[in-house]
Parts: structure tokens; C-alpha cells; sequence
């Protein structure tokens, strides 16, 4: 069933909210064994919602836009009474004290949040492989990886195990997941949602955003979520469109429109990830769209770049876990890669390498923004690949650039803060592809309407 359909259902008491929220329950408790998906549930504090949702519909008072909706949450975004661990030892024994705003803003929509989702370990990963909680499967492609790493929060949709999800998005680990298990991923311009409660990977970088099975629950979640945050001082002050108000004609948007193809994302992907995301470039030609080729010089400084940034981010970021005042030392309990990028980072912010390094990444970092406004300049959209590799087995071992080249292709919107997109695109052998959508700054609705233009060509 369509969100919007379902919200309506809900709403006109055809369907309940907590015969919404037992449907769910009944299959998490059947998979999640299997699936890995959630770390944490509250079943009785989602319950409860549920029956005050229903009892005021029930008295004919006013319900929000996600009432009786059932969203996880990604286990580094903090939630009251709601085990907060970051997928880590570290936090193994930390509770959630406080709502983040983009939960606040959720429980007063009336969404229910039933339970906290698997990650990699402090969002350090492209697999979520790394949680100190084991790994997550992939529900589209059985015996894979997720993605990451965010990728609890993918599975989760991926097994009809909630209507909505949350994660987080640093370098893709949104867009990643998404692409990987088949679902709608979506990461808003840098500063457009609150980042007020969510636990930092690089702060710079870092953005929370929804995952759904279809375009509406992503308008309906950013409706939700999106918006300037006083206690945040990354928001930005602005008039947020309503983005479920998305246009009923959304057939005729492709007309006249332009969407640039970059040549380098084509070619650092795999042939069989091209010929799907061809596909979808020739529906949008067929519906109206024009093609603007484009090329991108500087897409073997985007790794390095990122990564060094990352490091010297995450190692600040990570020295609150002291073990003081909750939790173990961080690196007496870590993980190989969240030990990898503490070291790292902690050896590039030294006064001597720091000119050297990080200074250089900021620099190559502008030099990365001032890239994608000018291709950006002429054109509506980019599109092409979000990974240009398709998920690996579980269990198999990748060195670190092997893992890392995953991202090749998401962390460019994260360098630049422009909002950026994946959707189902096809398969390859039942293994799902994603179809990356990027766009300028704030203009996060184009992409939501081109989604729903190219979800009503299926």
C-alpha cells in the first residue's frame, strides 16, 4: 500500500494505528533474527502511541501528517529511553536522555517509532559489517552486504519491517544502503535538517535524512523533519517547501528539463551498474527529458579529500567517549576501522602534518564545490550510478580501498552540501541498482519530483 494511501486508511480509521504497528511487530519478531535490522525495540511504548493515535481520531481531534506511521531510527540519533549505542561496545550501556529535534519533530507528527536500527560502528563503514552487534543481511539480495551505514535502516524497509526509517548520511551511507537493498534513500542539502542529537561521524559532512519504498514517504518524512533549528547551528534559515504537495501532472515535468550525464561516473562503474542506469536515462529521454553531457576532472581527488577530512573530524568528535561518564574508553573497545580512522586522524591534526594534510583537503574540497555548482550551473539534475560496484557476499574480505570505493560516487555531494538521491533503478542477476539523483543546494523538491516522475514509469 502507497504511504499516502496507508496515512488516509489510518486516518479515516479503516486501518488502525495499532493494527498498523502489530502488523510490524509480528514480522520483526519472525525476521529480525535473521535479518539484523534492529538493535533495540520498544514494543510497549509503540503500542502505547498507537492507542492514543487511535483514540484521537477516534474523538475527531487533529492528527499529524505520519499518524500511525511506524519509522526505526538509526542507532546514532538519539531517542529517549531508547538504547543510543552507535552500533558500538562503547555505548553499549547508554540510554537515550533526550529526543533529537528530528525526533521531536516525528512524536509530533504522532509517527511511532518502534526501535533503533544497526549501523556500522560510529557510521564508520560502507557495510555494516562493522557493528559490534554483528552484521545486517541484506533483505534484497540474500547472503550481501546492506550497505552502510545506514544499512539497518535500508534492511529494514527492504523488509517491510516499518513504513519509514531514518539514518544518517556522511559520504553515502544513506544513498549506499539504499541502492544496495532496493529502497528509496534520501540526503538533504547540508543544513536543511537538524543535526541537534545526532551522534557526530564528521560534522561537516554529516546529515540525516529518510529512507521509504516510495517517493511520498520520503516528502512526507522531510515535511516532517526538514526546517532552521536554533539549537543547531548548521540549519539554515529557510522558507522549507511542503514536499507532499508533490504535483499531480509530475508526467509532464520531464519536459524540457535537463539532466546532465557525467562521463567519469559512467566510467568508474561497472558495465553491467551502466547498462541499468542507461535504462533509466533513456526512459527519461523518452518522457521529455534532454541530455547534457558533462565531464568531471577532479574525481580521484574526491576520496582522498573526503577521507582526510573524515579522519581529522571523527578523531574530535570521538573525545568525548572518554569513559567518564558513560560507556568505555573508545579505543580501548573499538572496532579495526573506527580504531583506523581515530589514528589517523589524530596523527593528521598534529600541528606539523596538518598544513600538509588537512589544510590541502579543504583547499581540494572548494575546489570540489566550486566543480559541481558550475556543472550544476546549466542543468536541472545529475544522474547516474550511486555505487559503482554491486554488493559484495558477507564475509568476504575487502582491504580498505576496496571498501572505501564504494563511495567514490556519494561522497561528491556531501564535499559539495548538495542534496542527492537514490532510487530503485533495476537489477543485475536479482541484485538490486540504484539510480542517483543530485541536485543545486535547496533544491532538494526537483529531486523528490523527478523521483516521482520516474516511480510512475514502472
Amino acid at each position: 500500500m502507497n504511504i499516502m494511501n496507508k496515512l488516509e486508511s489510518i486516518k479515516n480509521h479503516d486501518l488502525t494505528a495499532l493494527e498498523n504497528i502489530n502488523n510490524y511487530i509480528k514480522i520483526i519478531d519472525k525476521n529480525n533474527s535473521k535479518i539484523n535490522a534492529f538493535l533495540d525495540i520498544n514494543e510497549e511504548e509503540a503500542i502505547k502511541t498507537a492507542e492514543n493515535i487511535d483514540q484521537k481520531i477516534k474523538n475527531g481531534e487533529q492528527t499529524g501528517d505520519l499518524a500511525g506511521l511506524v519509522i526505526a531510527i538509526k542507532s546514532n540519533i538519539n531517542v529517549e529511553d531508547f538504547k543510543i549505542s552507535a552500533a558500538s561496545k562503547t555505548l553499549e550501556t547508554y540510554n537515550g536522555s533526550f529526543d533529537a529535534t528530528v525526533i521531536q519533530r516525528i512524536k509530533k507528527e504522532d509517527g511511532i517509532i518502534v526501535g533503533m536500527t544497526n549501523m556500522d560502528e560510529f557510521a564508520a563503514g560502507s557495510s555494516t559489517e562493522t557493528s559490534y552487534f554483528g552484521q545486517t543481511e541484506n533483505p534484497a539480495a540474500p547472503g550481501r552486504i546492506p550497505g552502510g551505514s545506514s544499512g539497518g535502516s535500508a534492511a529494514a524497509i527492504a523488509a517491510k519491517m516499518c513504513d519509514l526509517s531514518l539514518g544518517s548520511d556522511t559520504g553515502g551511507s544513506i544513498r549506499n544502503p539504499a541502492s544496495h537493498c532496493g529502497v528509496i534513500g534520501f540526503k538533504p542539502t547540508y543544513g536543511l535538517v537538524s543535526r541537534q542529537g545526532l551522534l557526530d561521524l564528521a560534522m561537516s559532512f554529516d546529515q540525516i535524512g529518510p529512507f521509504a519504498n516510495d517517493t511520498s514517504g520520503i516528502a512526507l518524512m522531510m515535511d516532517a523533519i526538514a526546517g532552521f533549528d536554533e539549537r543547531e547551528c548548521t540549519t539554515i534559515e529557510w522558507d522549507v517547501p511542503q514536499f507532499k504537495d508533490i504535483n499531480e501532472n509530475s508526467q509532464n515535468l520531464l519536459k524540457g528539463i535537463k539532466v546532465g550525464i557525467v562521463e567519469q561516473f559512467m566510467e568508474v562503474s561497472d558495465d553491467h551498474i551502466v547498462n541499468i542506469i542507461e535504462g533509466s536515462i533513456d526512459k527519461m529521454v523518452e518522457m521529455g527529458a534532454e541530455l547534457v553531457e558533462l565531464s568531471f576532472d577532479h574525481i580521484d581527488l574526491c576520496l582522498p579529500t573526503y577521507y582526510l577530512i573524515n579522519y581529522v573530524e571523527f578523531f574530535s568528535a570521538t573525545r568525548k567517549y572518554d569513559g567518564r561518564k558513560y560507556g568505555y574508553k573508545i579505543e580501548d573497545v573499538c572496532g579495526e576501522e573506527v580504531l583506523r580512522r581515530i589514528h589517523m586522524g589524530s596523527y593528521i591534526s598534529q600541528k606539523e602534518y596538518s598544513g600538509k594534510y588537512y589544510k590541502k583537503a579543504l583547499q581540494a574540497r572548494s575546489l570540489i564545490r566550486n566543480e559541481m555548482k558550475k556543472l550544476l550551473r546549466d542543468v536541472d539534475v545529475i544522474a547516474g550510478p550511486t555505487v559503482p560496484k554491486l554488493p559484495h557476499k558477507l564475509g568476504k574480505s575487502l582491504d580498505t580501498m576496496d571498501m572505501y570505493a564504494y563511495d567514490v560516487l556519494t561522497v561528491i555531494a556531501n564535499l559539495a552540501g548538495i542534496p542527492a538521491a537514490s532510487m530503485p533503478s533495476g537489477e543485475v542477476k536479482g541484485i538490486p541498482v540504484g539510480l542517483q539523483i543530485q541536485a543545486k543546494p535547496l533544491e532538494d523538491e526537483k529531486i523528490i519530483h523527478l523521483m516521482k516522475v520516474m516511480e510512475s514509469m514502472d
